[in-house]
C-alpha cells in the first residue's frame, strides 16, 4: 500500500499538471456574414486552404492559398508571420478549413476564425 500511494500521487500529478484546457489550443467559429464585416473592417488575414487548382477556379479576393496539407511551422509562419494575426480560414465547404484552424491553432496561432466553405460565399470571388 505504500508503494501504490506514491504512485497514485504521481499519475495524478501527471495528468493534471501536463493537461491544458481546450480553449489553450483553439479557434473560433463564425458566420460568413461575421467573416465579412471582418474582412471590411479590420486587418485581417485571409486563408484557402484548399489546393492550387481550386483556389485558381475562384476565390475570395485578397485571400492567401496554405493547402490544408502542407500546414506546418515553416509554411505557416511564411504566410502568417505573426502569431496573433487575425486570420480568417476556409476551404470549399468547412471541413478542411476546420482541420487547417485546429493545426494553426496548436501551432500557437491565437487569433484563428473558421467560417466554412466557399460554395456557399454569397460575396464577391475572383479567378
Amino acid at each position: 500500500m505504500k508503494r501504490i500511494l506514491p504512485l497514485f500521487f504521481f499519475l495524478l500529478l501527471l495528468f493534471t499538471g501536463c493537461g491544458g484546457s481546450a480553449a489553450d489550443n483553439s479557434y473560433q467559429q463564425i458566420t460568413q456574414e461575421k467573416a465579412k464585416e471582418m474582412m471590411d473592417t479590420q486587418e485581417v488575414i485571409v486563408l484557402d486552404v484548399r489546393e492550387q487548382n481550386e483556389y485558381d477556379s475562384g476565390h475570395i479576393p485578397g485571400a492567401v492559398l496554405l493547402p490544408v496539407g502542407t500546414i506546418d511551422e515553416d509554411t505557416a509562419a511564411a504566410v502568417i508571420p505573426e502569431k496573433d494575426s487575425t486570420v480568417l480560414v476556409y476551404c470549399r465547404s468547412g471541413n478542411r478549413s476546420k482541420t487547417a484552424s485546429s493545426a494553426l491553432a496548436e501551432l500557437g496561432y491565437t487569433n484563428i476564425y473558421e467560417f466554412g466553405g466557399i460554395n456557399s460565399w454569397p460575396y464577391e470571388t475572383e479567378s
